[in-house]
């Protein structure tokens, strides 16, 4: 099992801290070298989990990953128009990439357990199985199992 820093990112710069994660991904790359194993932008979606995003908000990262030894800084945007909101302690989660679906399902309901689900443990057309979760202490999780 791999355990890796997932970091979220004001999708707006109407905050206190300007930026966002495509910026902020740039800058670490220049700290620990090396290049991107994924980027996604959110107009990459299919079309049947497409949602009506305005514009300023396609070209935005759903997901981007730096290689930084041996673990992957992980990232995203957070946008508003789907309903999220960035604010200081739900931008950091902790991802864990089981090794096997059974495992996945195993951690997610035990660690889950008496917090509160954010996104229910469900096949994702990165195909893979993936969901995220507060547990009781009030630290954010990520499950990501690839399939």
């Amino acid at each position: 099992m791999q355990i890796n820093p997932y970091l979220n990112f004001p999708g707006n710069t109407d905050l206190n801290f300007p930026g966002n994660t495509e910026e902020a991904f740039e800058f670490y790359r220049t700290v620990f070298g090396g290049e991107f194993s994924d980027v996604m932008r959110f107009k990459d979606m299919p079309a049947d989990d497409e949602m009506s995003l305005p514009p300023e908000d396609l070209n935005k990262i759903m997901h981007i990953s730096l290689p930084v030894g041996s673990f992957i800084l992980m990232g995203t945007d957070m946008l508003e128009s789907m309903g999220q909101k960035w604010q200081p302690g739900n931008n950091q989660y902790i991802c864990l990439s089981p090794d096997d679906p059974e495992e996945a399902r195993r951690i997610f309901s035990t660690l889950s357990r008496g917090g509160e689900i954010e996104m229910e443990l469900q096949e994702m057309f990165w195909n893979s199985l993936f969901g995220s979760f507060r547990d009781r202490f009030g630290i954010n999780w990520m499950i990501d199992c690839a399939l």
